[in-house]
């Protein structure tokens, strides 16, 4: 080894992709561990990094090529020491030039002063703040200002993001690609229309709202209406997800729906006022959706908007099968099993979707209406790998001893389902037709029903959900 020229020594070691691995190696002599230290691109600590400040300044100086460090603190009491702070912050950004990805989760110690000192990382291009409640909407909006080449921003848990200039002024700059906000109480559906010509850029937008926080509050037919209707170009938008949202029509965040000509991947999750005249617009466009996933309110939930419904039927399911060609992944779930949607999508509107789009994974959540004569239908759908049946209370053994027959099945998955037993998986077992078979809480199916139904098989029975 001591002959290998120092290319041949660095490539060996980019092939090792585990921590430990890399650590092994780089103890074993002086030449591998000074090799290592310049190949070392990427670091992750919590907890451990005691005291913070000078563990962090000795691994910035080791590792001197570091690009993406991810600092959690998950876990994390006060007799572990002290957190990273504001000057340790400082330390990594000072002795790490190269830095172009920064998690931080759960650092509760660092203030906008810490962010601040981000701007010193010209190449800084994806950040993440997930649970950093000192920091508020002015650190944000001095690191907008300071990092002209910040592609991607997750805020998670910010609760003192409060103001949104920093929206506004990424909408200046046209530079977002990726956003993402979670549960930042201060920071509405109406606020993001200030994103303007950045929506352009942006390629893949989450955001939820916190639901306790959302549903402690009345929202009524005045509020929304002070909501902007605005036409908002979003042609590059690959991925759009939203959570616990009100949907105006034409107004917030609905504004979206009806330009997102690229869109490839949806998720609703119950977001309330979602109509079938939504659900039509977006599809009419997006003609390249690959997967769609809707987990809707029952029909029973807490007060809603005036004058404006929530229940989506199967027009959107007719519309969706007319224009998705492309479709392969279709998730529905519905929110409340003690309250089922009974009048939203039927049976027959699930089956034309999986005749008319090339569905390879479909997952049933409390919907009531699918049946054993909807695992007949199922039969013949040539390219559905992946089924998952959750709630799923209308399948009995008739309709899942067909799962046998289905074509390019490899995948079943089944969690609280009342109806199966042990007779209904007969059929699988031996037949090495499935990869993995996963059986979650259904109370009839024993572990030895499920031996040898698949390749590989997870089992898990936990009926403290029906008390």
């Amino acid at each position: 080894m001591d002959e290998l020229p120092d290319h041949l020594v660095w490539d060996i070691l980019s092939k090792l992709h585990t921590t430990s691995d890399r650590n092994s190696v780089s103890l074993s002599c002086r030449r591998f561990y000074s090799l290592d230290n310049d190949q070392r691109y990427s670091l992750r600590v919590g907890c451990g990094l005691v005291p913070a400040t000078d563990a962090l300044l000795s691994l910035s100086r080791r590792f001197p090529n570091l690009s993406k460090v991810e600092i959690t603190y998950s876990g994390w009491m006060s007799k572990l020491g002290k957190q990273l702070d504001d000057q340790g912050l400082l330390v990594l950004t000072t002795n790490c030039p190269s830095l172009t990805d920064l998690t931080l989760s759960y650092c509760t110690f660092i203030t906008d002063v810490g962010i601040r000192h981000l701007s010193s990382c010209p190449e800084l291009s994806s950040l993440v703040l997930n649970f950093a409640p000192r920091i508020t909407g002015c650190g944000v909006l001095s690191l907008a200002v300071g990092c002209k080449k910040l592609r991607r921003l997750h805020l998670v848990r910010c609760l003192n993001v409060a103001s949104v200039e920093w929206l506004e002024y990424f909408g200046k700059l046209e530079t977002l690609e990726e956003l993402c906000i979670k549960n930042c109480r201060a920071i509405g559906e109406g606020d993001l229309i200030k994103l303007r010509n950045s929506w352009r850029k942006l390629r893949s937008l989450q955001f939820e709202v916190d639901a306790n926080y959302r549903y402690m509050k009345v929202y009524d037919q005045v509020a929304v209406e002070r909501w902007p209707k605005q036409l908002v170009p979003c042609d590059n938008l690959v991925e759009l997800s939203l959570g616990n949202c009100i949907i105006a029509p034409g107004r917030g965040i609905a504004c979206v729906f009806r330009n997102c000509k690229n869109l490839e991947k949806l998720h609703l999750d119950m977001c309330i006022g979602v109509s079938d005249s939504d659900i039509v617009a977006l599809v009419q466009k997006a003609k390249h959706l690959r997967s769609i996933s809707l987990r809707v309110p029952s029909d029973f939930t807490l007060p809603l908007l005036n004058n404006i419904t929530l229940r989506l039927t199967d027009e959107s399911l007719s519309a969706i099968a007319q224009h998705c060609s492309q479709l392969e992944r279709f998730k529905i779930s519905f929110s409340d099993g003690e309250f089922p949607s009974l009048f939203s999508f039927t049976l027959q509107g699930i089956i034309t979707l999986m005749e008319k789009c090339p569905i390879r994974e479909l997952s049933l959540d409390h919907v009531c209406s699918f049946n054993d004569t909807g695992m007949e239908a199922l039969c013949s759908a040539q390219n559905l790998e992946i089924l998952e049946l959750v709630h799923c209370q209308e399948v009995s053994d008739e309709g899942l001893i067909l799962a046998s027959q289905f074509p390019s099945l490899s995948v079943l998955k089944l969690s609280k389902c009342l109806g199966v037993t042990d007779e209904g998986l007969r059929p699988l077992v031996g037949s090495q037709k499935l990869e993995l078979l996963v059986v979650e809480d259904c109370p009839q199916v024993s572990r030895r029903g499920v031996h040898d139904a698949a390749s590989s098989v997870s089992f898990r029975q936990d009926l403290s959900w029906m008390y």
